[in-house]
């Protein structure tokens, strides 16, 4: 197995909040915003959908010498894929159609050194509360859900409409940190000298 350097870690994604989760756990990393055609294949279930993705872009941000990490979330809703919503009234009729109801987040979380890759999906369940026309209106309005899967932050003011979760917190914000942490050190990535780098 080969090991690499704390240095030797790429983050292939353009999320500021998979940035944020990994320098909270201390990490250290390069990031790339891979190209990747994020479209659903007809008829693809969710699960294959975010792992697809994840090991798209972590082949997109790949260079040699490193460890790309690519990762994916979405929604769903029995069954029907929640991606980001693409305008005001796109946004609130998706908080509305969560409202009082119970809901699927996957994150898919893919790594690739040039030879090889290994992903995962971490599923996890959010039960909401009911939301108002006026509360998903004014939610919209703070610009939180523009870019967020589900139309919703649980990491920021749409934590208010959360009743219940099971499963991973940080995968449902985008990057389940136990797994990935488990898939780093399976790639012989020395994630606790890295944070004694830090």
């Amino acid at each position: 197995m080969a090991h690499y350097p704390s240095q030797q870690l790429i983050l292939s994604s353009s999320s500021p909040r998979r940035a944020d989760l990994l320098k909270q756990i201390g990490l250290q990393f390069l990031v790339r915003k891979p190209e990747v055609d994020e479209s659903p294949l007809q008829g693809e279930v969710s699960e294959h959908y975010v792992e697809r993705l994840a090991l798209s872009k972590s082949a997109a941000g790949w260079s040699a010498g490193y460890i790309s990490l690519g990762a994916d979330t979405i929604v769903t809703l029995e069954g029907r894929l929640l991606g980001k919503p693409v305008n005001a009234e796109d946004g609130v009729d998706m908080l509305l159609s969560l409202s009082g109801r119970v809901h699927q987040v996957h994150t898919g979380v893919a790594l690739f050194d040039g030879e090889r890759s290994q992903s995962i999906v971490v599923t996890s369940q959010v039960s909401f509360c009911t939301i108002s026309v006026a509360q998903a209106q004014a939610y919209w309005q703070s610009e939180e859900p523009k870019d967020k899967a589900g139309g919703y932050g649980i990491q920021g003011l749409g934590s208010v409409f959360c009743k219940k979760i099971e499963g991973s917190h940080t995968g449902i914000v985008g990057l389940p940190i136990h797994e990935t942490e488990v898939l780093l050190r399976s790639f012989g990535l020395d994630t606790w000298a890295m944070r004694a780098n830090v």
